[in-house]
């Protein structure tokens, strides 16, 4: 093979086997071989009801501190559907690639879709790759599919209730701001990492915890807590009120925004999810959360009251005053996710 992404690698050819037999296979599945030419997978072991998500990634740059494309593309989709209650079990996975990407990048970006799909226990059933001219698309870009069996719920907005706690499984604006860092090269000396993480080890340790007194989980990502809480207020009509104080931010998260003059409520976060629990079973909750991956820094921030008039946003401030949230009116950053 060459150094570099050829456009016949994506003819269907000689070419197009070798990358798939030389790169993207073995590191999906950890051994080299031959492609079977199947255009589909079939899939006879899976329980119903089934959860069924899609998703395509973009980001700019494709590696940054805390993951890559590839690895953001498996997480994203897999806590899409892990957000249903449901365990991932198969994902799709469709490479569009510009012509000229070092393969070296390539096989990066590949080495992590693989290590990150063994390490939760889903594989890559099938796939498609296409290679556009140079200047067609910025380096790479993934579409991922995912689907898997729902163990708990039905989890939702329907299923949410006036005196519910809400809870967070970690800090916010890890992601957001780690990604402005490093696109603007802005040279903020702190330790700035994206959160980027699979989610469904936290919905598993909250189920076992609360049954069905878990009443609804989402992933925060574009629009932060700002956009998601105000979607879960409008679908509900009831008031979401959050703690100023409880809020839980890195303090280099922190320092990055205070200087920017940025608010964390609406920067994106890949590894945190929201949780709506009946409040007897919120102190149990926190206490699984913490225990598992990516959960130690759980912690409640609001709860859920009767709105007056409509589904809204409330932020109970340090000093004890009130002001609504309203919904992002755009992004502040594109191409985060």
């Amino acid at each position: 093979m060459t150094d570099n992404i050829r456009l016949a690698h994506g003819f269907g050819g000689r070419l197009t086997q070798e990358l798939l037999d030389e790169l993207i296979l073995p590191a999906l599945s950890g051994r080299e071989g031959h492609a079977i030419t199947l255009d589909a997978a079939l899939i006879e072991d899976i329980e119903t009801p089934l959860a069924f998500s899609t998703d395509s990634f973009t980001i700019s740059p494709i590696f940054f501190p805390g993951g890559d494309i590839g690895k953001l593309a498996v997480c994203g989709t897999l806590n899409d559907v892990a957000m249903i209650g449901a365990r991932p079990r198969y994902l799709s996975l469709s490479l569009l690639i510009e012509e000229g990407l070092p393969l070296d990048d390539l096989r990066r970006v590949m080495a992590s879709i693989g290590d990150t799909c063994r390490g939760q226990g889903v594989e890559v059933v099938t796939g498609d790759t296409k290679v556009l001219e140079r200047g067609a698309l910025d380096k790479l870009f993934i579409n991922t599919t995912g689907i898997g069996p729902r163990l708990t719920g039905p989890l939702g907005p329907a299923q949410v209730r006036e005196g519910d706690a809400i809870l967070i499984s970690g800090t916010i604006g890890d992601h957001g701001a780690a990604i402005l860092n490093e696109r603007e090269q802005m040279g903020f000396r702190g330790e700035l990492k994206s959160d980027c993480a699979p989610l469904w080890p936290i919905v598993q340790a909250a189920h076992e915890a609360a049954a069905d007194k878990l009443h609804a989980l989402r992933d925060p990502t574009r629009g932060g807590l700002a956009a998601t809480l105000n979607e879960f207020a409008t679908d509900t009509g009831l008031q979401y009120v959050i703690q100023e104080q409880n809020l839980p931010i890195r303090d280099d998260v922190a320092a990055f925004l205070e200087v920017l003059g940025l608010d964390p409520l609406p920067l994106a976060n890949e590894g945190k999810c929201l949780l709506f629990v009946d409040p007897s079973a919120a102190g149990d909750v926190l206490d699984a959360v913490r225990s598992a991956p990516y959960g130690e820094n759980a912690t409640q921030i609001g709860h859920v009251e009767p709105a007056k008039r409509r589904g809204r946003v409330v932020l109970q401030t340090a000093i004890g005053t009130r002001r609504v949230i309203e919904m992002p009116l755009e992004a502040g950053l594109p191409r985060i996710c």
